[in-house]
Parts: C-alpha cells; sequence; structure tokens
C-alpha cells in the first residue's frame, strides 16, 4: 500500500512506513444529500422521459438509430431524430446492471462498481502537462508515461484516466501507445477510448493478449471502461454512439457522462440543467441495453456552470455542488452506479485550484458517486493536468478515503485504560495506551508540514508546492513496481507492430 509517505532510518536508509492503511476498495461513508425533495426528483425523471418521447434525440449514426428502431422507438431519418418511449427507457433500466464486476491486472486492484462503493480518478483529458519544472507544455508520450506511473502509485486512484493526450503520436496510432504503456507500467483498471470500431476492437486484443484472456473470458467480465459524452443539447454524435454500441457488444463498461454546462449548452438552472443532462443520459443508458441487454454501463454527469461575463467553464462552484447533488438523487431513483466529476478552472495550482478542487470533490462524495474523477491534477478547466497538483490533491483524497475506513469497535478505541492511568491534570503522552498507538494511530500526510513557524524556518522554508516537486520526482526516479510479464509483451509488442504496419486505424471522425 503506498501513500507516498517515506521514513528513513538513522543511517539513511529507507524504511516503510508503519502505518498500511488500505485505500483499495473503499465505500462512501456519508448519508447522501438532497438537493431537491423526492417529489422534484420524480418530476424531473419524468421530464426527462417527455423529453425524450416527445422532443428526441439527435443520433448522427445510422447504425444507431437502426437499433433504436428495432427496440421500439420512432425514428425520423430525414431530421435524424429518435423518439424513445418510456417503456422503451424502464426496460433498458430493468436490465442494466446495478453491480458492476471490474477485473483489474492483478485481484486486489478489482472493483465493484455500485451505488455506495468509492473509486477515484485523476484529472483526464487534458491536451496539455504541466509542472514547476519543465512548465506548461502539450502532451507528449513521456507525459502520459510519467503521470501513469503516478497515477499507478497512489492505491487511492482506483482507475487509469486518459491522463493527457500524447500529442507527438499520430493519432491512428495513439491507441496503440496508451494501451502498450497502461497495460505495462499500471495494474489498475485501464481505459480505452471510443474513438472507432477500429481502434476500440484493436485495444480489446492488446488487453486480452496481455492479460491471457480468451474471447470467452473477456466476454464473461469486465476488464476495462470508456467514457461517452453527449453533444448536448440533445445530440449523440458518432464516435460516442458507435462506441456505446462496441463496448455493449464486447460487455465492457461505458460511463455515460453529458457535459452539460448550465447557461451554455444547457438550461442557466440546476434543476433545468439536470434535467437535460438525465434525458441524454438515459437515451445512451437505453443504446446500450437495446444493443445487448445487461451489458454494464454506468449513469453519470458533469454539470457545472459557466461565468457569465467570459463564458469559460467553472468548476468548484455552490451550482456544480448542487447540480451534483441533484445527480445523485436521480442516480439513486434508478439504480445505477454512477460518475461524477470535481476539477477545477484555475490557471495555476494555487489556492483557488485547491478550494475548487476540494469543493467540487466534497459535492461528490455528498451525492454518493460511485466514480469521482478529475479528483487530482486537474487545472483550466481540463485543458492542463498538473503534476504538483495532482500531489497536493491527493492529500485531501487521502484523507477522505481514511474516513472511509472501518472503524474499530467499541473497546479498546474508548481508552478507559489510559483514562486510569492520567491523573486529573496530567497528559496522555506517555501513557501505554498512547505509546502502543503513537505510529500508527493518525494519517501521516503526503507533504503537508505540520512543524511550527521555527522549525519550518530553520529547514528552509520549503513550501507545498516544493514539497510535491519532490515527492514526484521522487517516485519517477524509482523501478516501476509492476510485474512485466515478457512472454505476453512479446505478444503485445507483436500486435501493435503488425497494427502499424498495416496502417493503423483512423478514429472515427
Amino acid at each position: 500500500m503506498r501513500t507516498g509517505r517515506r521514513g528513513r532510518t538513522r543511517g539513511g536508509a529507507e524504511e516503510k512506513p508503519a502505518r498500511q492503511p488500505n485505500y483499495r476498495q473503499l465505500k462512501n461513508p456519508f448519508p447522501p444529500m438532497n438537493a431537491f425533495s423526492d417529489d422534484h426528483i420524480v418530476a424531473m425523471h419524468n421530464a426527462g422521459l417527455d423529453i425524450l418521447e416527445d422532443k428526441g434525440m439527435k443520433v448522427l449514426l445510422p447504425e444507431a438509430r437502426a437499433i433504436f428502431k428495432a427496440g421500439g422507438a420512432r425514428v425520423d431519418e430525414d431530421s435524424e431524430m429518435v423518439f424513445i418511449g418510456r417503456d422503451i427507457v424502464a426496460e433498458a433500466l430493468r436490465t442494466a446492471p446495478k453491480s458492476i464486476d471490474v477485473a483489474a491486472g492483478v485481484p486486489e486492484r478489482d472493483l465493484v462498481l455500485e451505488l455506495g462503493s468509492l473509486a477515484f480518478q485523476p484529472g483526464a483529458g487534458a491536451p496539455h502537462a504541466t509542472d514547476c519544472e519543465r512548465g506548461r507544455r502539450p502532451g507528449t508520450l513521456a507525459d502520459f508515461q510519467e503521470l501513469v506511473r503516478l497515477t499507478q502509485h497512489f492505491d487511492v486512484l482506483h482507475m487509469m484516466p486518459p491522463l493527457i493526450e500524447a500529442q507527438d503520436v499520430p493519432t491512428h496510432l495513439r491507441h496503440y501507445e496508451s494501451m502498450r504503456t497502461q497495460l505495462t507500467l499500471s495494474d489498475k483498471v485501464p481505459f480505452v477510448f471510443s474513438r472507432g470500431t477500429p481502434q476500440t476492437d484493436q485495444s480489446f486484443e492488446m488487453l486480452a493478449a496481455y492479460r491471457g484472456l480468451s474471447d470467452d473470458e473477456f466476454a464473461a467480465r469486465a476488464h476495462c471502461y470508456t467514457i461517452i459524452n453527449t453533444n448536448s443539447p440533445r445530440t449523440l454524435d458518432i464516435p460516442m454512439a458507435q462506441g456505446l454500441i462496441d463496448f455493449a457488444k464486447a460487455r465492457q463498461v461505458a460511463i455515460v457522462t453529458p457535459f452539460t454546462l448550465m447557461g451554455a449548452m444547457a438550461p442557466i438552472t440546476v434543476a433545468g440543467a439536470i434535467t437535460l443532462s438525465h434525458a441524454e443520459a438515459l437515451a445512451a443508458i437505453t443504446l446500450v441495453q437495446l444493443t445487448n441487454p445487461g451489458a454494464p454501463v454506468t449513469y453519470g454527469t458533469f454539470t457545472s456552470n459557466v461565468d457569465m461575463k467570459s463564458g469559460a467553464p467553472v468548476f468548484g462552484t455552490p451550482e456544480h455542488f448542487r447540480a451534483s447533488l441533484a445527480a445523485g438523487q436521480l442516480a439513486r431513483l434508478i439504480g445505477l452506479p454512477w460518475r461524477s466529476a470535481s476539477g477545477s478552472a484555475a490557471n495555476l495550482n494555487d489556492v483557488q485550484a485547491a478550494n475548487e478542487t476540494q469543493f467540487g470533490t466534497w459535492g461528490c462524495l455528498m451525492a454518493g458517486a460511485t466514480v469521482v474523477i478529475h479528483a487530482a491534477g486537474w487545472l483550466e478547466g481540463g485543458l492542463t493536468v498538473s503534476y504538483e497538483k495532482l500531489i497536493t490533491d491527493l492529500e485531501v483524497v487521502q484523507m477522505v478515503a481514511e474516513l472511509c475506513l472501518a472503524q474499530q469497535s467499541a473497546g479498546s478505541d474508548l481508552a478507559l485504560d489510559a483514562i486510569d492511568e492520567v491523573q486529573p491534570g496530567g497528559h496522555f503522552f506517555g501513557a501505554a495506551h498512547t505509546m502502543e498507538r503513537y505510529q500508527t494511530e493518525f494519517y501521516a500526510p503526503l507533504i503537508s508540514d505540520y512543524a511550527n513557524f521555527g522549525t519550518w524556518t530553520e529547514r528552509g522554508e520549503v513550501n507545498t508546492t516544493d514539497r510535491a516537486t519532490t515527492l514526484w520526482k521522487s517516485i519517477l526516479a524509482e523501478p516501476s513496481p509492476v510485474n512485466v510479464d515478457g512472454n505476453r509483451l512479446e505478444t503485445l509488442n507483436a500486435l501493435i507492430a503488425q497494427g502499424a504496419a498495416s496502417g493503423g486505424a483512423p478514429p472515427i471522425s
């Protein structure tokens, strides 16, 4: 179990921390908060069904329209509009699994996605990377590999997301390097882009070959996931619709996430934006279930507001928080695991960035989200992943994980023996109860410095950002801890070489 905190013996040799909490499978201990009354949530759900039935969704992929039509939806081919009856949606919600078992590279990394479980991801999908030593830059494969290694290092990050785009790799070859990096530098649940059937199928083939899975074994259990964003308002584009179909056929996890910004691609009110997001999510979930009933799919939302002075997306706002709460109520109404998101619109890893990310994360927690993405490292509204912010945000994420750990049963934790030992007016520093527990009782911070001002100045006045830089550099200086199977790597490399030689697979447009 890695938390990133290291100690040293007097002789200078590294020693493992005595405290070894297990952050790998978390349960959310907080009772969910509500943004609206139960009646209002039911009204929002019904309004979403009305939208699908009466106003419809524009579905750009002909195959998807054909699936909807075969499932009983009314389709207007001229306008590409699909009108989905509420009975069709109800059947889709009935067949969608309420609990999804996802296999990682090693059993101890496996996840169960369901209401009440909790998985964190770092910031993802950014075109740029930044750190204090090399500055802001277009993402490269080397950056992607480093960020995968950092994500792998921390047990509190449970799934591997598409951290940054490796822009130095051509788009028709990028999925090869993405899969090779994730499979050889991480044993966590990997991400697969939905950028057309050829790239998706090749990614599945690489994953199965490296994990030593037969076709039947791959189809019998989820081994990876993708993120599907609708094009709000009320549009499902070709790559995303194709991704839903491809993942449904392979019975791999599709996380449906409309990206609705209040006042821009969605109504300006929280209720209006979430109602639109809900309708779009239901349409995508229905497509998955019409394609392959029982295929794993999760509900999702990423709803925040825009700055009405500039039009820029903002995150970690009260509106973002309330939208997460409302989405959580709708997820519980339909009973599906769901994904929410934190994030920050700040341009630097500063106080604004910390406040926005922490506030957004707490919104996800209070809403009961199953998967929380963008919980660490996200800057500029998703344009950049910061190495230092990844570390500083993880301080908060690990503190949250501490709150999720199982509590002790009443007994020794009541400390009655210590209370008996220490006389009135005394202290508990040297009590036997304290001495037995002082090394393991409290959370050991990643980079926070609890020393007083005098001690801090004696150490050279090193700030948190500098400590974060030191930590990520020290992690990357270590050998990768992931065991690489030489024979399977040879098979994987052969598949990649064969695919590259045949021209790769351009992403669908």
